[in-house]
């Protein structure tokens, strides 16, 4: 019984800073795409094409060697 309270315990605490880790990456994610699109005009859709041509180029660099 105690020994299922512990791991119960090791769990939860776990599972609680997972949850923080992702709500941060999550507002700063968030933040970074407001501040841009206001600052500089960059939609969300030009940070998307973005990454899916950066994904692109990285996929046929590892294709040529």
């Amino acid at each position: 019984m105690f020994a299922t309270l512990i791991v119960s315990w090791i769990v939860y605490t776990l599972l609680v800073k997972v949850v923080k880790t992702t709500v941060k990456t999550a507002f700063i994610s968030a933040t970074t795409i407001v501040l841009l699109h206001a600052g500089l005009g960059v939609s969300p859709q030009d940070i998307w094409h973005q990454i899916i041509q950066l994904i692109q180029a990285f996929s046929q660099v590892i294709r040529v060697r």
